[in-house]
């Protein structure tokens, strides 16, 4: 479990094929990998990965093949940046929302422009997503808890503050670009339990 609130920017080292899966190897920019033990969850650009190897400053993942069907990281080069988050532990303050890093599709930015300090992105999100997102609700975009501005069809507005562009990737977006997209886990739970009822 994660919370959206990211800790750090990492950079792919390699990225290589491992029987039908992909090999990451994660330089974690400073990030302490201290406390870090080959098992734990890691929440890459928004995907929950276990690491297979850590050592200091850097680690080791396998993203196996239903992973990269529906998220980006089969995209990933040397070199790019990544959000990263280390799992909540027991006494941790939730500062974002509950994430699972069960990344549920992939959303295309259709406009970043300028809102005084802020960046305001306007993203499409795949249809069978959009029921479970609300304005003032939370979303999941590449690791980072954000709220629902506005929404219309398929299309939905995050605003970015400046804390929030500076330690993140999301204020280097452009128009074009996929993201990693997981609704709240919340909606979900909620659908299945009204389903459920009229089932009876």
């Amino acid at each position: 479990m994660f919370t959206g609130i990211v800790k750090g920017i990492g950079r792919i080292v390699s990225a290589g094929n491992a029987g039908g899966a992909l090999e990451l190897a994660i330089d974690t920019g400073g990030l302490a990998t201290g406390n870090w033990h080959a098992g734990d969850s890691i929440c890459v650009a928004g995907v929950c990965l276990t690491a297979a190897r850590v050592d200091a400053g850097r680690f080791a993942a396998c993203v196996s093949r239903e992973t990269l069907t529906c998220t980006t990281l089969g995209s990933l080069a040397p070199g790019d940046p990544v959000n990263l988050e280390p799992a909540l532990a027991a006494g941790d303050p939730l500062g974002g929302h509950y994430v699972t890093g069960h990344v549920d599709g992939v959303a295309r930015v259709i406009e970043v422009r300028e809102d005084a300090s802020s960046l305001r992105l306007t993203l499409e999100a795949p249809p069978p997503l959009v029921r479970y997102l609300a304005p003032k609700g939370s979303v999941t975009l590449d690791g980072v808890s954000l709220t629902v501005i506005d929404l219309a069809d398929d299309r939905f507005g995050v605003n970015l503050v400046p804390h929030t562009r500076a330690i993140t990737t999301l204020g280097a977006l452009r128009v074009g670009q996929a993201v990693n997209l997981e609704v709240d886990v919340l909606a979900r739970y909620l659908e299945r339990l009204f389903d459920a009822q009229w089932r009876r």
